[in-house]
């Protein structure tokens, strides 16, 4: 038995990933909570959100949360989802710009207004929302089950630009590639919505209550 702290902060649908991780995790524990000594004491930690990442650092600031975050990034099992994704960056550049925790080198990026499709050359809508398939760039333990090109639920308008290609475990296009899913040690982050992306979303989640942070 383990337990999971899913990190509250007033951004994101919570109850979801909950819910889901609960389905998957077979009685462990989980946990929605903006309690930093709950979140320290559990056994892994994940970081969900949406909306903009200037007023997600505002919250988790205002919370106390921020230090939490960096603390358990060091040493526990950590999945970043959506926002969660793009805050483990070092900046976003939605609304004037914002400074993320910097724990994977890179920038967030906007889609723009004139994105197209590569092939077709239609104009694609802003946000990217609906079902996309992720292309696994590296075996990673959080991919056990799932196939090749699993489709996956996304819904944003920026999208994670890595500096290190290293960092890259999987990617989606969207007018272009972009950083579908990042990982590194002990952390593990995607832009789609796991909780939202059936079965392989499922098994992604399984797969992390039972991961003990190793690549």
């Amino acid at each position: 038995m383990s337990s999971v702290a899913v990190i509250d902060y007033g951004m994101g649908n919570l109850r979801s990933v909950a819910k889901a991780l609960e389905h998957v995790g077979r009685g462990d524990s989980v946990r929605v909570t903006y309690d930093p000594g709950l979140i320290r004491r559990c056994d892994r930690v994940v970081f969900p959100g949406v909306g903009a990442l200037r007023d997600c650092m505002a919250e988790l600031e205002r919370l106390g949360l921020d230090e939490v975050i960096r603390e358990c990034a060091k040493n526990k099992p950590f999945l970043g989802i959506c926002l969660g994704m793009q805050g483990l960056l070092d900046h976003s550049d939605e609304n004037g710009g914002a400074d993320g925790f910097g724990f994977f080198s890179g920038q967030v990026r906007g889609f723009g207004a004139d994105l197209k499709d590569a092939k077709t050359g239609a104009r694609l809508k802003v946000p990217h929302m609906g079902w996309n398939e992720v292309h696994q760039t590296r075996p990673h333990p959080l991919w056990e089950g799932i196939a090749q090109d699993s489709r996956f639920y996304f819904v944003h308008s920026y999208y994670a630009a890595p500096s290190a290609a290293g960092d890259v475990a999987g990617t989606a296009n969207y007018g272009h590639d972009f950083a579908a899913a990042l990982a590194r040690d002990n952390l593990f982050a995607v832009q789609f919505h796991p909780e939202k992306s059936q079965q392989a979303g499922l098994t992604l989640l399984a797969n992390f209550m039972t991961w003990d942070g190793r690549a």
